[in-house]
């Protein structure tokens, strides 16, 4: 691969950004330019779930310009995304065609979780300063304008991530309703943000040390790196980061607008921001603070290198995934034992059919993580697990999956419980049908595995899996008794035959 311009497009809540990129094997990713715009779409949104006429003619206008600058810089791919000001319109889809046909850009709309995702693989991306902090307790904390994020690590481990709607714009938006002085700002701000962060603190961090905070925000990063950029590269102590908050208490807007050269409609959303974050560095009563200025622009631009093999990180998203996915079980008292047993299994049968099922690696994933979240509706009830299961599944931010891939987790936890109900048969799904052949075919295999461990004793955990023309040998040399496995296989075995049109067969090792 040579050298290639490449162009990330952020439709933003209050902002269109556009970053331009050369990626090369040599020197990976570079920065050629950055175009701002700024563009409050969320206001609009977030209180009517539309855009007025004017602000999508003002939206395509801006966009024609990028289009025109991508063609000046000869760019040779680009990939633009919208996050929540995109995500909760009404009439998006009706936006979104107007935008290509009058602009020439395709806009993806990004689920909060893949968002976030993008935002956090900017910051692994940094390197071993990330993979550094992360060995010992951190939060990471995403700012942006509909809602806020917080991804808490420990032990390089990724335990929970959780969305909280205490977005810059929701926020001012409930300010200006309730026609307040600004001397009364930082207390309500405060009694808005203790609300939820509380929450967050009694469930998600019982008693969990938290040494670092990472910000992820476009106004304290802009304020800072205008007063040191030496303070974006590297960490930062608490009395730092409130000897900046105290510089801005006391300053009218027109001061601080000339002191951090922002726009004055700027600086009460930076404003917003750093309270923010100084609510979440008084919670968890953190040291440290890496305010490492990165964008989404910058996530969509490492994304799309690493897709085309340019580069490669030494952080494992991946482990993430499968981290946050086993803590949510953990969390809903799914055993874990269990769990793996049945992740092994699955994986060895999935892996086995290759060639059957033509499925790839992401729906490995999803496999894995449907089977370690098979029975966490057991926490609700004993009867209606699948349900339960599904509703869970679906109600639970797993950091990393599109809505699309949670829907395909969630259908295949119900499905292992329930009777699979075909595509046109008047269900309500929104999943197209190349998803829904994949919950199918995922399900078939979930459904062998679980009939492989029916007696939670582990008979067939470290068994074989070989296809013969069309069976399936699934062999293990444990010397258990698996009389009850092989009695009731034949109602787990009838849908994996009716999907693959191959029969698995039970088989023992002679002399176990």
């Amino acid at each position: 691969m040579g050298v290639k311009t490449f162009a990330a497009i952020d439709v933003g809540s209050y902002e269109l950004s556009m970053k331009i990129f050369e990626i090369c094997p040599k020197e990976a990713v570079r920065e050629v330019d950055h175009i701002r715009y700024r563009l409050e779409l969320g206001t609009q949104t977030y209180r009517t779930g539309k855009l007025s006429h004017d602000k999508v003619a003002e939206l395509c206008r801006v966009l024609s310009e990028f289009a025109d600058i991508m063609k000046a810089y000869q760019v040779s791919d680009y990939k633009a995304y919208g996050t929540s000001a995109i995500r909760e319109m009404e009439n998006r889809a009706v936006v979104l065609e107007q935008i290509k046909m009058r602009t020439g850009i395709h806009i993806d709309v990004l689920s909060n979780s893949e968002q976030r995702f993008l935002d956090y693989k900017s910051i692994a991306f940094r390197g071993e300063k990330f993979n550094k902090l992360i060995s010992n307790g951190t939060a990471i904390i995403d700012i942006g304008g509909g809602s806020v994020q917080v991804s808490l690590f420990d032990k390089e481990s990724l335990v929970t991530t959780q969305n909280m709607r205490l977005g810059i714009l929701r926020i001012r938006e409930q300010l200006s309703q309730l026609r307040i002085k600004s001397s009364q700002y930082d207390g309500i701000i405060e009694e808005l943000a203790a609300s939820q962060i509380e929450v967050l603190e009694k469930l998600y961090l019982k008693g969990k040390k938290i040494d670092n905070i990472i910000v992820v925000d476009e106004y304290i990063s802009n304020a800072l790196g205008h007063k040191d950029h030496s303070l974006l590269k590297n960490y930062i102590d608490r009395n730092t980061y409130e000897a900046f908050m105290k510089g801005m208490q006391g300053r009218s807007i027109s001061e601080m607008s000339k002191h951090f050269q922002m726009p004055e409609e700027s600086i009460f959303l930076l404003y917003i921001s750093s309270m923010l974050v100084m609510k979440f560095v008084r919670t968890m009563d953190v040291a440290t603070l890496w305010i490492p200025g990165v964008t989404l622009c910058d996530g969509i631009g490492y994304e799309y290198a690493e897709k085309n093999k340019v580069f490669s990180t030494t952080h494992d998203f991946e482990k993430d995934i499968i981290d946050c996915t086993q803590n949510i079980s953990k969390r809903y008292l799914g055993s874990k034992k269990r769990g793996e047993t049945l992740e092994k299994i699955a994986l060895t049968i999935f892996d086995s059919m290759k060639r059957v099922h033509g499925l790839g690696r992401r729906e490995r994933l999803l496999l894995r993580l449907a089977a370690l979240l098979h029975d966490c509706g057991r926490y609700i009830t004993m009867t209606n697990v699948g349900e339960a299961s599904y509703e869970i599944v679906m109600s639970t931010e797993i950091i990393g999956l599109s809505h699309a891939e949670r829907e395909i987790v969630a259908n295949v936890v119900r499905y292992n419980y329930r009777d699979f109900e075909y595509l046109g048969d008047g269900t309500a799904s929104s999943l197209d049908k190349r998803s829904y052949l994949t919950v199918a075919k995922l399900t078939a295999i979930l459904r062998v595995a679980t009939g492989l461990d029916r007696s939670h004793k582990e008979k067939f955990k470290g068994m074989t899996a070989s296809l013969h023309e069309r069976e399936l040998f699934l062999t293990t040399d444990m010397s258990h008794d698996i009389t009850l496995e092989k009695g009731l296989f034949d109602s787990k075995a009838a849908f994996f035959e009716e999907i693959f049109n191959v029969t698995p067969v039970i088989k023992q090792k002679r002399g176990v």
